[in-house]
Order: structure tokens, then sequence, then C-alpha cells
């Protein structure tokens, strides 16, 4: 959904005294996280919080963030307590557009996977990072595993019509 907020990581701990918060950043590099001023921190399918990003930066192999929710910070443990094993979500419009050829992974969840000809493969349910390249994790009759490589495997993508047209071979 276009206006659906894009989650980009959680509130994993609490640093402090002050009401400061450990994130966890999805975001590649974990950084790139703390670029942004804004964020909405909830749940998927409820309410989402505005902050704002008081102060960031990166504590060792961890992030940690200072916020304020309506021109208010978060004085203390117990008020940024409240936010733990929350998700961290920016809207939509506040990402970058990706190149050509590029795509965010969530833009390309829910799509339907099509073999050249036709022949349906399954629905992206998740992506997964290999080292090597990504890779569609697609459910349908069972579950499969195609590599995210354009020009290679990936033929088209095509998000306007919710389709990836990929070369597989069906019974791989």
């Amino acid at each position: 959904m276009a206006d659906r907020p894009v989650v980009l990581g959680h509130v994993s701990g609490l640093f402090g005294v002050k009401g400061w918060i450990k994130v966890y950043s999805y975001t590649r590099p974990a950084a790139n996280l703390l670029e942004y001023d804004d964020w909405l921190i909830g749940r998927q399918d409820e309410t989402w919080r505005p902050f704002r990003v008081l102060d960031a930066r990166e504590q060792g192999k961890t992030l940690v963030a200072c916020l304020a929710a309506n021109d208010t910070p978060l004085a203390d443990r117990d008020a940024a307590a409240e936010l733990i094993d929350l998700q961290i979500a920016v809207e939509r419009d506040q990402l970058p557009e990706p190149e050509d050829g590029e795509y965010y992974w969530f833009d390309l969840v829910g799509l339907d996977v099509v073999t050249l000809d036709g022949t349906p493969l399954g629905r992206v349910k998740a992506m997964m990072e290999t080292g090597a390249n990504d890779v569609l994790v697609l459910q349908g009759d069972r579950e499969r595993l195609v590599p995210f490589v354009v020009g290679e495997i990936i033929d088209d993508v095509d998000l306007e019509a919710g389709r990836i047209v990929a070369d597989w071979d069906p019974d791989f």
C-alpha cells in the first residue's frame, strides 16, 4: 500500500537514564535510518505515533536516539521503555526514489511471479539476503526460492501490474 508507513527498524532497548533508546535498523548500511528526522513508532495496522529525532548516533555496534513526541523530549528511562519492541517507520514519500532496475523489497512483496510463458510460480511472501544476491521467497502450490537477478533470471518487474516475470523452471 502506497500510504502505509515503511518499516525501517525497531526499538530494541534503552540507552542510559535520560530517555534515549537503542535502535535496530533494517536498512543497509544500518546508519541510513539516522538520516530521517521524523519517525513513526508503533505497529502495522495500528495507530502510528509521530516522533522527532532530536539526536542520534552510532554507539559501538548499535544505534541510539533521543526522541521527542509533540515537541516534548522523552525525559527518562520509563518514558522510553514504553517504546521497546515497537517498529520504526517513515512515510513512503520520505524515501529516495530507487534507481532504474532497483527496487525496495517492500514493493516486491505481494507481487505475483510467473515464468516467461506465463506459468504461475507463486506470490512473493518475503525477500532474503544471501550475500551473493537477493532471493524471492514465493508461496504458491509450494514454497520456491528464486534468485532476484535482474537481466539474468528476472526478465521484468511491473509494479503497476503487480507481476514479476522470471526465466525459471516451474519444476525447480
